[in-house]
């Protein structure tokens, strides 16, 4: 299946690279210039200048309108900012490219506000709507349902899903992107029956009363995205990559990445970036079970994807779940728990000895690693399995990524820093979740320190944010916004002390993200001799932090290249 996929996008590639030929848009401008503008350079000294010239795709120099002028030639494109706000280009710390692009064949159960699926009446009718569309036969897929956000408080059952139909395999995946829920015809399909067990680090879900499978599958026993794709056209795979490109584009992102991929999948994104199907850059974390064994056995070097366009970034592992989910590993239990199970406190997906084994045989062979830590345990495992690796096979400067750390304890930053390890954020589970997380996951205490940037800057530790697109929009001003306000949908600050300023959120979704994937000497910032990657704004964030989420992005511009206007609502092609 998995070739399919990199068939169909490296075909998607191939057709339009002839086209892309043809067209003298998209070649990089000899010379451009940017005059009168607000050019926020995040430098060492957040320097903020007038005007920037950029030749052959590289910033060439900096400086005020008066000496930027001056490099002014006939054939020079000169774009007058007219006061407007330009920044280094957003760098995507954490998501999953293409994934966003699912809503584009798939029932969109988002509750809001990003959607409406707020009950489990409007997410079954959602389903039998994408049910009269879909052949009989063929996968029916709904994306981004929340149980703890619908009315009822829990997920939709199997039965209920057979109600949907019986001709169908039906899927549901949960906005966390760890578990979903299946009908009867989708277990049989994937072979789960009533005597298959629970794997290590999985739940197939069971009816507290009757023992029967009631359809939730979670972690390891989730279904993976190249099972829920088998049956797609060649259509639905370009809708597919088509949405989620164009998406990514609209939002100022010039540096997108796909976290926890596997080789083909890793091909096909890396042709399609080559002939430019892709117009930003990427960065791909391979998953250590599968990609990163071939890395390991020298079936693959990273140094065969590497270009300026596309990066072979760290291995990614996974060490635990998701706090909205109920399945991040926490020492201790989740605020409210059901009285059946008052001390649950979700579960790893590796025991210490095995997750010490996995690291220490990367990190010993050289590989940066990215790890992915959501509950205070699971951080307490990681940073103990890379302290062993790093005490038998020390690096001085190792940046191992820990992402999400989103119950990270002071302690357990303090240790990170030590360590050399940095984390990435998520801070717009401030918005989504916030309130759930303070009157039911974590409660008041825990539930403030959620994604503790304010702690983290105190120290002096480097971190990124991120939005782990499709778990949240791709919207790196919604994220710069929920960064820096830790408001929740109700309104609620979560956690008044873990506010940063704007310009240290900046930082961290451009410099300090491009630096944790040891990028920070090519993008990031606009400075001399770096990749002239741009977003152009509507407002200055820097004026009012809580007007950010109003701000637009106007432009989009990689390489010099203008890849996305507001003007024109889409990409440029």
């Amino acid at each position: 299946m998995k070739t399919r996929i990199s068939t169909y996008l490296l075909g998607i590639a191939l057709l339009a690279a002839i086209v892309i030929a043809l067209l003298v848009g998209l070649a990089t401008p000899g010379h451009r210039v940017f005059i009168n503008g607000n050019i926020i350079t995040v430098d060492d000294n957040n320097s903020i200048v007038e005007a920037i010239s950029i030749r052959d795709g590289k910033i060439e120099a900096i400086d005020s309108n008066k000496n930027i002028r001056k490099l002014i030639q006939k054939g020079t494109q000169v774009t007058d900012l007219k006061g407007k706000t330009l920044l280094p280009g957003f760098i995507d710390a954490h998501s999953h490219f293409p994934s966003s692009g699912l809503t584009a064949i798939s029932a969109d159960l988002s509750p809001p506000p990003t959607g409406r699926t707020s009950s489990i009446a409007l997410l079954l009718d959602s389903m039998r709507l994408q049910a009269a569309m879909t052949p009989p036969g063929k996968w029916l897929l709904g994306f981004g349902y929340d149980d703890s956000s619908l009315t009822e408080k829990r997920h939709p059952t199997r039965q209920e899903l057979d109600s949907i139909s019986s001709e169908h395999p039906i899927y549901l995946w949960h906005s966390s992107g760890h578990m979903g829920i299946a009908n009867s015809l989708a277990l049989e399909k994937v072979g789960i029956t009533e005597k298959t067990l629970s794997p290590s680090g999985g739940v197939i879900g069971r009816d507290a009363n009757t023992g029967k499978l009631n359809g939730l599958l979670q972690e390891k026993s989730a279904l993976s995205l190249t099972t829920l794709l088998q049956d797609f056209s060649f259509t639905d795979y370009y809708q597919i990559f088509r949405q989620a490109r164009d998406d990514y584009s609209k939002n100022g992102i010039t540096t997108a990445q796909s976290g926890g991929i596997g080789v083909n999948l890793t091909r096909a994104l890396y042709w399609a970036s080559q002939l430019r199907q892709i117009p930003f850059r990427m960065v791909v974390f391979p998953n250590h079970q599968s990609f990163g064994q071939q890395l390991l056995n020298g079936s693959y070097k990273q140094t065969d994807f590497n270009s300026e366009r596309f990066y072979l970034g760290p291995i990614k592992i996974i060490a635990d779940g998701s706090v909205q989910g109920r399945t991040a590993f926490l020492t201790k239990p989740f605020y409210k728990n059901p009285p059946a199970i008052p001390d649950y406190r979700g579960f790893p997906s590796f025991e210490q000895t095995e997750l010490s084994a996995i690291v220490s045989t990367y990190h010993d062979a050289g590989f940066q690693l990215a790890i992915h830590g959501n509950g205070d345990a699971a951080i307490d495992q990681i940073i103990n399995a890379f302290a062993k690796a790093q005490k038998y096979t020390p690096s001085t400067d190792p940046r191992l990524i820990l992402v999400h750390a989103q119950m990270a304890r002071l302690d357990q930053l303090k240790s990170m820093q030590a360590l050399g390890i940095t984390p990435s954020f998520f801070p717009t589970h401030t918005y989504y979740w916030g309130d759930q997380h303070i009157a039911s996951f974590m409660g008041p205490k825990r539930g403030a320190m959620m994604s503790p940037t304010g702690s983290a800057a105190a120290l002096g530790l480097k971190f990124s944010v991120h939005t782990d697109a499709p778990v949240t929009p791709i919207s790196p001003l919604q994220l710069l916004w929920s960064t820096v306000n830790r408001q929740s949908v109700s309104g609620n600050t979560i956690g008044e002390e873990q506010k940063i300023s704007t310009m240290q959120a900046i930082r961290s979704m451009t410099i300090d993200a491009a630096w944790q994937v040891f990028q920070e000497k090519n993008r990031g910032s606009i400075e001399q001799g770096k990749f002239a990657d741009l977003v152009l704004l509507s407002g200055n964030p820097l004026e009012n932090p809580k007007d950010i989420k109003q701000i637009k992005v106007l432009e989009t511009i990689v390489d010099g290249v203008t890849v996305y206007t507001a003007e024109t609502k889409n990409p440029k092609k």
